[in-house]
């Protein structure tokens, strides 16, 4: 444990603080108010509204026998594993209120070594998931998600990609012409999101919009079944609109 600060200390509500986050991170399976008080020196009338200001800015928890442990806004200011977690987390709950908003499954998608990986979905009873009934990384030329991550890749990125992953013709709609696949590529505006209507697989339709950080491709996709096609222009702008909280959370 730190030295407590000096009464006379200046900044000493933050320093009181300081040493109460330290006092919660030592203790990994909870520490109760009265034990942070005698570690800390703070008297329990002043611990209280701090650990009130803590708890609300999520930098603490109070678990069910009333102790404290350390919060999610506390992990993210770390490193390694426990930072990693505490950003998915926070990015699930994020996916999870878009999927709420809009009423589908979403998506997150990332262009990782050459290949299409689904990262984190956030689906239910009522927002079921698409069934990938075939592999994403070899249907970048039909699905929403892999037109999208291919629209961010330049021509020799493209190129390469589908000398990997062959064309196949997986329903009546799918693009079957690499001419053609890529002319529509280059016409997409950057601004609209990719719409797979039945392209990849029959009775469910698409659409992404592209999360750019940098070099790195990835974007943000829902699906609904053919019954809600006349939802999807009004789901996909909103999917649109709400990208930039998603992107906000995967750089933190």
């Amino acid at each position: 444990m730190a030295l407590k600060p000096e009464p006379k200390a200046p900044f000493l509500s933050v320093q009181y603080a300081l040493r109460v986050l330290e006092s919660v991170s030592t203790h990994g399976d909870g520490v109760t108010a009265a034990r942070i008080s005698r570690e800390t020196g703070l008297p329990a009338g002043h611990l209280a509204p701090l650990l009130l200001t803590l708890r609300r800015e999520e930098y603490v928890e109070q678990i069910a026998d009333g102790a404290y442990v350390v919060g999610p806004s506390l992990l993210e200011l770390g490193s390694g594993t426990a930072r990693r977690r505490a950003l998915e987390a926070k990015l699930q709950q994020t996916l999870v209120q878009l999927r709420d908003s809009v009423g589908a499954a979403v998506y997150v998608s990332r262009y990782v070594d050459g290949e299409i990986r689904i990262t984190q979905v956030a689906d239910g009873p009522r927002t079921p998931a698409v069934n990938e009934w075939v592999d994403f990384r070899s249907a970048a030329h039909a699905s929403a998600i892999g037109k999208c991550l291919l629209t961010q890749l330049d021509q020799n990125g493209r190129r390469d990609h589908m000398a990997r992953h062959r064309i196949a013709r997986l329903t009546s709609r799918t693009i079957t012409s690499e001419k053609v696949l890529f002319s529509k590529l280059d016409s997409q505006p950057a601004t609209v999101p990719v719409l797979d209507l039945q392209e990849y697989a029959v009775g469910t339709v698409c659409a992404a919009v592209p999360l750019t950080a940098g070099s790195s491709a990835g974007c943000l996709a829902l699906s609904l079944p053919i019954e809600h096609a006349h939802r999807l222009r009004a789901a996909a702008d909103t999917l649109n609109r709400r990208a930039a909280p998603v992107l906000l959370s995967l750089a933190l």
